[in-house]
């Protein structure tokens, strides 16, 4: 059976993209934010999503746009230091943040994508990491059970990706794009480039084509300027 392309349109990819959906993102500072997905997102006018990703950008920089937007309800993250938008949301209660260590964002993450119903961690025992966690003991230790994550849609920044779909990444912007790409329901890939199949070197393929859904093409990164 011939393989079809999963290249589309930017339209096409923001109709699965829907007021009130969970929205899993890849990035770190946002280096590895989708930048034509988010504009997208925000000229569309999405609203009321929950996000998951390593932290909340900056004001003006990669997922922290959709944040200082007040297009966010919930925030599943690391850390929001780096915009103060959101810190001010959280404290007016105007989003719901979810604190989790980096770490163990990122395990669960991977055990979304696996299809695993969480990861035990003793990280924040008795600490108010722990609040409203279930528990389990096990040789003789105490563990947290987290739960593993997972998303109605995933979007994810690759350098290179060819038509269906394995992907390649820019040195730090790998971060965590590969662990979200594999836990959307619907995973949509903006590549810098997107060559036929064969052109990509096997052994730099870091995702395969399977995750990934469709593919759209970048109209540029905006976060450039945090490494030149």
């Amino acid at each position: 059976m011939e393989m079809q392309s999963k290249v589309t349109t930017l339209e096409n990819a923001l109709s699965f993209i829907n007021d009130g959906c969970v929205l899993m993102f890849g990035g770190f500072g946002g280096v590895g934010n989708p930048p034509t997905l988010i504009k997208g997102i925000l000229q569309k006018g999405t609203k009321d999503l929950t996000l998951i990703g390593n932290d909340a950008g900056f004001p003006e920089i990669g997922i922290g746009k959709i944040v200082s937007a007040e297009r966010v309800s919930k925030l599943i993250t690391t850390h929001i230091g780096s915009n103060p938008i959101a810190g001010k949301l959280m404290v007016e209660g105007k989003m719901e943040v979810e604190f989790c260590p980096q770490g163990i964002l990122a395990e669960r993450i991977r055990a979304g994508g696996a299809g695993l119903g969480g990861v035990l961690s003793d990280i924040g025992m008795g600490s108010m990491i722990d609040a409203g966690k279930q528990k389990v003991e096990m040789g003789g230790k105490t563990y947290l059970i987290e739960s593993a994550l997972q998303a109605d849609v995933a979007i994810v920044h690759a350098k290179k990706a060819d038509y269906f779909g394995n992907l390649i990444y820019d040195k730090s912007a790998r971060n965590t794009n590969p662990l979200v790409a594999t836990a959307g329901r619907v995973t949509i890939v903006e590549a810098e480039e997107i060559v036929a199949p064969g052109m990509l070197d096997p052994e730099s393929i870091i995702t395969p084509g399977i995750y990934v859904d469709m593919i759209v093409e970048s109209e540029g990164v905006d976060w450039k300027w945090a490494w030149e």
